[in-house]
């Protein structure tokens, strides 16, 4: 190389020196000045995986306290025996109403859902009352310790604009029976 180079002339030794100088900075400017930002992104990226890191294993040190309170809360809600969840969830909606005053039109028939700690029972329910008859009835469901809850309510005047026709939605959740560990009973091979 350093022949050939030695062979040109002046003018065509500063061209292809040129020539180099700006390939140099093409492929400067194509491959590495891309690449510049990498280092903060790859050192804001370690310090976001550190602090995952930090949050994990403090949430993992606290696995025991969250068993504790896990297992407080098991012990909280009232205990509704799995067959008797439907009768107990309108045995609680037909005393409240006869106690608020109000009258039950009609009921529909229940859908049951499940999620990890609660049975979900929902009942939709037409009735007429007063108004404040309704909202002593929808009270006195919510602070009651059944664990009720209006998911939806529809309001309208009766014919004659003296009471309400009301259909409401509600929500019971019963605490499920715990899962017995299954490993314990699984068969040994």
């Amino acid at each position: 190389m350093k022949k050939y180079f030695a062979q040109l002339r002046p003018l065509e030794r500063r061209l292809a020196v040129a020539v180099l100088v700006v390939l140099f900075l093409v492929l400067n400017y194509v491959f590495i000045w891309p690449h510049f930002s990498d280092w903060s992104r790859l050192r804001d990226s370690l310090a976001n995986a550190q602090g995952k890191l930090v949050l994990y294993r403090t949430t993992i040190a606290q696995s025991a306290q969250y068993a504790a309170l896990v297992k407080k809360m098991e012990g909280l809600g009232g205990k509704v025996a799995p067959e008797d969840q439907a009768i107990n969830f309108i045995r609680v909606i037909d005393s409240q109403s006869a106690r608020s005053g109000v009258g039950i039109v009609n009921m529909s028939r229940q859908m049951t859902r499940t999620n990890e700690f609660f049975v979900e029972v929902a009942q939709s329910i037409n009735v007429t009352a007063g108004d404040q008859q309704l909202v002593d009835f929808l009270y006195k469901l919510g602070s009651d310790a059944s664990m009720i809850r209006v998911h939806d309510l529809e309001l309208q005047p009766d014919p004659a604009h003296q009471r309400l026709n009301a259909n409401i939605r509600l929500i019971a959740s019963y605490q499920k029976a715990a899962a017995k560990n299954v490993l314990k009973n699984k068969p040994k091979h």
